[in-house]
């Protein structure tokens, strides 16, 4: 198999241990993964629509997850397989560039896969295969931007971004709460948008969670919360016009970087030493209130003799501060970050209206919020919850919902859900197929059944008889002329999506059919794998 030979006969090896290596190729190649993809695929199709069930999936550790979020399911599952993970990929792509849509996206591939595997049944060359679904994805995207609508996300009270939210977090855990969330998720996005721009800086939304309460109990805070209290619990626990310094060195006397010995002869060496050291604690307390600084937050701790001495200075102090907040903390309040006491001056503090604690329950827990930041409104979404693996899904829920409305902002076409759009782009699709003359005409057609598949899904997983239930959809957008009319998931008495305004982006339905249709496009190219013995 590996085994070649030179100009004087002498064999020579190829492949280095080719004993203990597999290799597949041609049909059997293209089998071995496109069944490896389909698996993944399969997994999640239970978990497509509002409906979708949940998969609780537990780590090595012993940590339990229940999530029906794609791109969270595929990450955990610990994938080994090459082809399989490229699914992986793409649900994390979909989810890094649009936030929403990770499921769908997998279950679409994995569609287009069953259709590649029965055009190779008929001897269909991949190749051909691959530019035929490449023809149907022009098709379909230059149709879907004709049914697609301009809505106007400023009227009724933002109503439009709400209801997208909505649709989002319809298939979530806490679907039961989502006019709620969604509205948190609107108000949060507008708070630090920029309209004119038409852009989101997201980084400017903190998602803070803690453990207790209700999901109801969820709330937007105007102001950054930091998981952090005041060090000391007779310093002031509200700082009005505060004006903040933020460092990054220890509140401690230096150490020296070499090995070092310190012989104490006698008590008066001692008391010089310890005359020393709380030397270096008053001079670093001085220059943050020579600064003008009326609290320093500190990203490294401090002993408890520092913590005394800024007491008795009258100057409140947080500690362990960490980098991801001591950055956003810095851009919403004009801060500059401060690596020595030496370089502190009073144009590198921040300013904020107000920098208070804010306590929980009856445990005694405490967190910092400030308010009134000087530069930039950042906001804080704080989500509570019975238990940290409901609150990890609301984060997740929230996230998506965030970014469906910051995609709105940026571009405000939508396209309506329910499965409408893929029945009413096959259906084009399929029609365009017949004017191909060439064999690609197949794959186009097997294209257009592939996006039958997510209809198809939906209607399976809301418990309505997935045939009749496309069926009626399909002769009735075909006789009504209506690409609006998908499956009622919800049972609420209309197929007819706009009416049920169930829609979502166009930018994540393009990207959707797009990503699947070029990884698809990509496994249909290896014919050839060479892999360790237990590939399979």
């Amino acid at each position: 198999m590996s085994l070649a030979f030179d100009e004087n006969g002498r064999p020579f090896i190829i492949l280095r241990e080719q004993q203990q290596k597999k290799r597949l190729k041609g049909i059997e190649a293209y089998k071995s993964n496109i069944i490896a993809a389909r698996t993944i695929a399969n997994t999640l199709r239970t978990s497509l629509g509002p409906k979708g069930m949940d998969k609780m999936l537990v780590s090595a550790d012993g940590d339990v997850s229940v999530t029906n979020d794609g791109a969270t399911i595929v990450e955990k599952m610990e994938i080994q397989h090459p082809t399989a993970k490229l699914l992986v990929e793409l649900s994390q792509s979909q989810d890094n560039e649009i936030g929403d849509g990770t499921t769908g996206i997998v279950v679409l591939a994995g569609q287009l896969l069953d259709q590649a595997l029965l055009l190779l049944d008929k001897g269909i060359h991949p190749l051909k295969i691959s530019d035929g679904f490449d023809k149907a994805c022009d098709i379909a995207i230059k149709y879907l931007d004709t049914i697609s609508e301009e809505i106007n996300i400023t009227e009724a009270d933002n109503q439009a971004l709400v209801q997208a939210a909505m649709t989002a977090l319809g298939s979530k855990v806490v679907s039961k709460f989502k006019n709620q969330l969604a509205k948190i998720a609107v108000e949060a996005v507008l708070d630090v948008a920029d309209l004119q721009r038409r852009d989101v800086n997201l980084e400017l939304i903190k998602i803070q969670t803690k453990t207790g309460g209700k999901i109801e109990d969820t709330k937007l805070i105007q102001g950054i919360l930091i998981d952090k209290d005041i060090s000391h619990p007779q310093m002031p626990k509200v700082i009005e016009n505060a004006r903040l310094c933020i460092l990054t060195c220890a509140f401690e006397p230096p150490k020296p970087k070499t090995k070092h010995n310190i012989n104490i002869a006698s008590a008066e060496d001692y008391k010089k030493l310890y005359k020393q050291e709380q030397q270096y604690f008053v001079d670093m307390v001085k220059m943050v209130k020579d600064s003008g600084a009326n609290i320093a937050l500190c990203q490294w701790g401090f002993d408890d003799e520092a913590n005394h001495l800024l007491l008795q200075n009258n100057l409140p102090a947080v500690r362990w501060v960490s980098g991801t907040d001591v950055e956003l903390i810095a851009m919403a309040t004009g801060a500059r970050i401060v690596p020595r006491f030496q370089e502190l001056s009073a144009d590198k503090l921040g300013e904020a209206k107000c920098i208070r604690e804010l306590q929980f329950g009856t445990s005694n827990e405490r967190m910092l919020v400030i308010e009134g930041c000087k530069l930039s409104k950042a906001v804080t979404i704080l989500i509570r919850g019975g238990s940290s693996m409901i609150i990890d899904e609301a984060k997740r829920s929230i996230h998506d919902a965030i970014c469906v409305v910051r995609n709105l902002i940026k571009n405000n076409r939508i396209v309506y859900g329910g499965g409408s759009a893929e029945l009413a782009v096959s259906l084009h699709v399929s029609s365009e197929a017949d004017k191909i003359s060439t064999v690609e005409q197949y794959a186009v057609r097997a294209f257009a059944d592939a996006l039958e598949g997510i209809p198809t899904c939906l209607a399976d997983n809301s418990g309505l008889n997935p045939i009749s239930a496309v069926a009626e959809a399909k002769s009735r957008q075909v006789q009504e002329k209506n690409p609006y009319l998908g499956i009622d998931c919800l049972d609420v008495g209309t197929i007819d999506m706009k009416k049920q305004k169930v829609y979502e982006t166009l930018a994540s339905k393009r990207q959707q059919i797009q990503l699947a249709t070029q990884v698809v496009k990509m496994i249909l190219k290896i014919d050839d794998v060479i892999a360790p013995d237990d590939y399979s």
